[in-house]
């Protein structure tokens, strides 16, 4: 597989079931150089501005970049990181955490909807509507909303199937209404999270980072990635794909996001607007005028 079409072995679409245990959390299996990606990550970051301003010109698309991952996958580092190469007049950045009580008054898509991009931005979702799957399967939320009884149901899978569908139609509905959304998961190892919870504690400017809440959660580490993975295949579509990337490597995470990025920004081919003959005129005689200052 060539360098640039790397990602393309951790996209997952729907079309077959993927196992996240079975998947590699860094680079040694695709044989790739360090001084090689860095150097190709390095383009990458020089295309996403360019292609960026063109999606913001264009204003015809809206891009939707959701992250999720386990505690110390490295979330906040790719979003710093990656998405800094954008422009930030055409960014913004979501960070969801558990729903407050007037979200919980509402459909869980509602939070959502108040952060979708205009067309011809970006928004970044740091934890997103998935959580709203992953974090109710895990402590048995799904009764616990204040719904009717026709709406919870008697059975936790099938909440959770009929979520995962819903989901399924919200994206497609944002596809066929000019978004694009990348759904990125960031594949950790338990072996790299306990070195990474390790430094947060060694090291005082990343304490804040670190709560006992993160151990309890280690605790039930595989668990979380059985109900990742299910979500993810059930999830998974054609047009809203999910990518479940190797995170031991930050250096190599970042690459494959930026190149998942160009590739569907590239996709999008967004064009500057077309100058009308009349603009033309216009803009020679400005030009004239200009020069006889």
């Amino acid at each position: 597989m060539s360098q640039d079409k790397l990602f393309k072995r951790y996209e997952i679409d729907g079309s077959e079931k993927v196992k996240l245990t079975k998947l590699p959390k860094d680079s040694k299996e695709d044989g790739v150089e360090k001084e090689e990606i860095l150097a190709a990550y390095d383009e990458n970051m020089k295309k996403l501005g360019e292609l960026q301003e063109r999606l913001y010109a264009d204003g015809k698309e809206g891009l939707i970049i959701v992250l999720q991952a386990i505690d110390a996958a490295g979330k906040d580092s790719t979003i710093k990181h990656v998405m800094g190469g954008f422009n930030p007049q055409g960014v913004k950045v979501y960070s969801f955490k558990g729903p407050n009580t007037e979200e919980l008054a509402h459909d869980y898509l509602w939070r959502m909807n108040k952060c979708l991009p205009k067309r011809g931005e970006i928004s970044i979702w740091n934890r997103s509507h998935y959580e709203d799957v992953v974090a109710v399967e895990m402590h048995d939320l799904w009764d616990k909303y204040a719904m009717a009884a026709r709406a919870i149901g008697t059975d936790k899978d099938e909440f959770i199937k009929k979520r995962c569908k819903q989901i399924r139609n919200y994206e497609e509905y944002l596809y066929e209404n000019s978004y694009r959304v990348v759904k990125i998961f960031l594949n950790v190892s338990k072996k790299e999270q306990k070195k990474r919870f390790l430094e947060r504690i060694e090291r005082p400017e990343k304490n804040w980072k670190f709560s006992v809440s993160d151990m309890e959660d280690r605790a039930h580490f595989e668990e979380y990635v059985d109900v990742y993975e299910k979500t993810l295949n059930r999830t998974a579509t054609k047009t809203a794909p999910w990518y479940a990337l190797p995170a031991d490597q930050k250096w190599y995470t970042r690459y494959l996001v930026s190149e998942i990025l160009v590739h569907v920004l590239e996709d999008c081919d967004p064009q500057f607007p077309e100058v009308s003959a009349e603009q033309k005129l216009a803009l020679q005689e400005c030009k004239a005028r200009l020069e006889a200052e």
